[in-house]
């Protein structure tokens, strides 16, 4: 499957078609260690940890996917937008680069699955466009 980027290069912007290739994406999930604490004679209680904001719709199977594993840096549009083929959608940060995931058709921005921050593996949905 052939997939276009749009690659800026010293202010320069060329389009590059890329071929797919390779196994089934992993999906893995980084596992923070424990906190260790001194015993104390009581336990004291814990406040639970607000919920990260959720993607604004389950993806489906024709949502567009992260070409690489990387930290989503910058959301360029909202659901209910209308895209046109090549436009940029979001900011992807992979190996201290930043690269634009753009258009692959005309059309509506039906489904939103990522957030701002958040880490993705290369195959995970991003971007429904309708």
């Amino acid at each position: 499957m052939l997939r276009k980027f749009k690659i800026t290069i010293d202010g320069k912007e060329y389009l590059v078609e890329m071929e797919e290739i390779g196994g089934t994406p992993q999906n893995t999930v980084p596992q923070a260690p424990a906190p260790t604490s001194a015993p104390t004679a009581q336990a004291e209680p814990t406040s639970e940890p607000a919920p990260a904001p959720s993607p604004s719709t389950a993806a489906g199977s024709d949502a567009m996917t992260s070409p690489m594993p990387g930290t989503i840096l910058k959301i360029l549009v909202n659901v209910g937008d209308e895209v046109k083929e090549n436009q940029p959608l979001l900011i992807l940060e992979a190996m201290k680069m930043e690269n634009e995931v753009v258009a692959s058709a005309n059309g509506k921005v039906t489904g939103l699955h990522v957030t701002l921050g958040q880490v993705v593996n290369a195959g995970d949905p991003l971007i429904t466009i309708g």
